[in-house]
């Protein structure tokens, strides 16, 4: 094995999909994981396939489909888990069971109820058992941060002998400071007598802000795999972001002396494809992805860079795949130039039927807008493309707001074929719209997030929103686009309700997650 190579394991659509109102269809599922492959991802964790028999069909979708990443599955430590692993990844052309049990003393004495030699032959038993069905299998000790050393070097030389072939210690609590941590990974590779057998890896999230610090102090100590996400998606506060993790190897070879496989160029579509589906917008200022990410306000730092860019940026934004994505497209281009700027994207359409449907958007799109960006595109596909069958779909909606009267919409439905209509008053265009919405469906569900991001700029951008709704716990994102943004948010608000009323959700056999 090349000891300088860290192997980026990305589980955005697992660890990810776990962020409530975060769920993903089995399309929007596969689509991520081709950008993740285009990506150059070493292994894709494509969820937990017991979980439900969507997420099932997702993971055994994606191992069909994947050719250049390793696809994995999750799985806890019984049999009847691994077993439904193996059969989704039965088609992969490279394959992976992902097991884990909890290790610390809180979780073995409080969750599993069991003593550490029990927890020990329950983790051989799993890794056995997975590897009579998969080559490769990976072992995780979950809450490893807040786990006895010695505990540790025990049932990870257990999981070693048993035929486990990577070893994960997750910071699963996000509790580990840096130093700390590098000290855990350093002091298990030089105890465990069978190290050599195996990539230690790590799994860190980001409760005190330090997922990524934590995660390249393990690499300083050994750590050959770091496991994260796009965006640093994830339960909680999220997961080491994997865009940190990529750049600051490449920056910093001077300190790290390591490298990844990831094409870089790549990373901004696909931070882009993930908050699209997602509907979890990326903050301004956030590092690598951000849109202040290389951007310069301050006279001195726009003197220095005009002069020298190295001056002010420690990475140039072409690196990561920021350019002029202006498209030379409008109303009076042909499909063909459509399909290959989608393909330039990473956009890939399964048949023609597709393309009409995009091609259509596209060219309605046109008649609105002076300008076509990349990011309308991404936008405009993910609105076409959905695998959620529509039962709602808006047919007219129009809304009257004036200075000092009480804004009124009237909005028209068809519901399952039938046409139906109502009106409203609200406090806004926006909420006399959702009220009339309700007043047709009658969902009783809870509207528990409200967020709308212009997708490009200048004033004839579209507008982006999201809508989270709840009901009995359940939670579903809708996600609209439109120039008008009354329209964006009538349509996030009806595709809420399209998942709601779909069944489209994400089941957790698990209480725990690595």
């Amino acid at each position: 094995m090349n000891q300088d190579r860290v192997f980026i394991f990305d589980t955005t659509l697992r660890d990810g999909e776990q962020s409530p109102g975060a769920s993903m269809t089995g399309e929007e599922k596969l689509r991520i994981a081709k950008a993740l492959e285009k990506l150059g991802v070493d292994v894709i964790e494509a969820g937990f396939a017991i979980a439900s028999p969507g997420d099932f069909a997702a993971v055994k979708a994606i191992a069909d489909s994947v050719t250049e990443s390793t696809v994995c599955s999750l799985s806890r430590a019984v049999e009847a888990d691994i077993e439904r692993a193996a059969e989704a990844l039965a088609g992969a052309n490279s394959g992976r069971i992902h097991t884990f049990i909890a290790t610390s003393p809180i979780h073995m004495q409080y969750k599993l109820r069991l003593a550490p030699e029990q927890v020990i032959e329950q983790a051989v038993r799993a890794v056995r058992h997975a590897r009579n069905l998969c080559a490769d299998v990976e072992f995780s000790c979950e809450d490893a941060g807040r786990s006895d050393i010695d505990f540790l070097c025990r049932i990870i030389e257990a999981a070693i002998d048993a035929g486990a072939r990577t070893i994960n210690i997750p910071d699963t609590v996000g509790y580990a400071i840096p130093h700390q941590f590098a000290e855990t990974i350093g002091e298990v590779i030089r105890r465990v007598p069978n190290a050599d057998k195996a990539i230690f890896s790590v799994h860190c999230h980001n409760d005190l802000g330090l997922a990524v610090a934590n995660s390249l102090a393990a690499v300083t100590a050994g750590a050959r795999q770091v496991e994260c996400t796009i965006n640093g998606l994830g339960e909680r506060a999220g997961n080491a972001a994997l865009e940190e993790i990529v750049m600051a190897i490449k920056t910093r070879q001077d300190v790290l002396g390591v490298h990844t496989n990831i094409v870089t160029e790549q990373i901004v579509s696909t931070s882009k494809l993930v908050s699209t589906i997602t509907g979890f917008p990326v903050q301004p200022n956030k590092a690598i992805v951000g849109a202040n990410a290389f951007a310069h306000e301050s006279g001195i730092h726009q003197d220095g860079v005009l002069k020298h860019r190295e001056t002010y940026e420690i990475m140039s934004a072409q690196s990561v795949g920021w350019h002029t994505s202006r498209l030379s497209l409008g109303k009076l281009s042909g499909r063909n130039a459509f399909r290959t700027r989608l393909e330039e994207l990473g956009i890939q359409l399964s048949g023609e039927s597709e393309l009409n449907a995009a091609f259509a958007r596209f060219k309605e799109l046109a008649d609105k807008k002076h300008e076509i960006f990349d990011e309308d595109l991404q936008a405009l596909v993910s609105d076409t493309l959905s695998d959620v069958v529509e039962r709602v779909k808006l047919v007219y909606l129009d809304v009257a707001s004036r200075t000092g009267e009480t804004p009124r919409a009237r909005v028209a439905l068809s519901v399952d074929g039938q046409a139906r209509s109502a009106t409203a008053d609200g406090s806004g265009p926006v909420d006399a719209a959702f009220r009339a919405i309700e007043q047709i469906i009658s969902s009783h569900a809870s509207l528990q997030l409200y967020s709308v991001n212009a997708i490009t700029q200048s004033t004839d951008s579209q507008g982006e929103v999201t809508v989270r709704l709840e009901k009995a716990g359940r939670i579903v994102n809708g996600n609209g686009a439109d120039t008008d943004i009354v329209v964006a948010s009538a349509k996030a608000y009806i595709n809420a309700l399209n998942l709601m009323q779909s069944g489209v959700q994400r089941a957790h056999p698990q209480t725990e997650g690595v």
